[in-house]
C-alpha cells in the first residue's frame, strides 16, 4: 500500500490555531477587529462582555498570536488592539492548502473486493 503524503502545511499550527478559534466569542473579536484598531472597552461594550471576559478571551487570540497589542504613547494604561496581519494570511494559506477541493483523489482501489477484482484484471491486461 502507497504511503499517503502529508499535506503541505503545519498540521499542529493550523490544529492549534483552529482550536483557539472554535470559541465564538473569539470569532466575535476577531470579527470586531476586523473593523479597527479597538481598546479593550469599545470591545466590550460592541460585544456587550464583561472586561474580564474581553480581557481572557484577548490573552487567548494574543498567545496564539493572531492579535496584536500597543499601548498608548501618552498613558500606557491604555491598550489598543488589532489584527495580526501576517498570522491571518499564514492562517489562511494553512486552511486554503489542507482545504483545498482539489486535494480530493479518486479511491485508490487497493484493498477489498474491488482490488481483488482490479489486481485481477490488470494481471489478464498485461499477460
Amino acid at each position: 500500500m502507497p504511503k499517503i503524503a502529508p499535506p503541505k502545511t503545519n498540521l499542529q499550527a493550523l490544529a492549534n490555531r483552529l482550536s483557539v478559534l472554535a470559541e465564538p466569542k473569539r470569532l466575535l473579536i476577531l470579527n470586531f477587529l476586523m473593523e479597527g484598531v479597538q481598546c479593550n472597552c469599545e470591545l466590550g461594550e460592541g460585544l456587550d462582555m464583561a472586561p474580564n471576559l474581553v480581557s481572557h478571551h484577548l490573552s487567548v487570540l494574543r498567545q496564539a498570536g493572531l492579535v496584536r497589542v500597543e499601548r498608548d504613547t501618552q498613558d500606557a494604561r491604555w491598550l489598543y488592539y488589532s489584527v495580526n496581519r501576517q498570522a491571518l494570511e499564514e492562517l489562511n494559506r494553512a486552511f486554503g492548502l489542507f482545504f483545498d477541493p482539489g486535494r480530493i483523489q479518486p479511491r485508490r482501489l487497493t484493498c477489498g473486493p474491488q482490488a481483488s477484482l482490479s489486481r485481477i484484471g490488470e494481471s489478464i491486461g498485461s499477460g
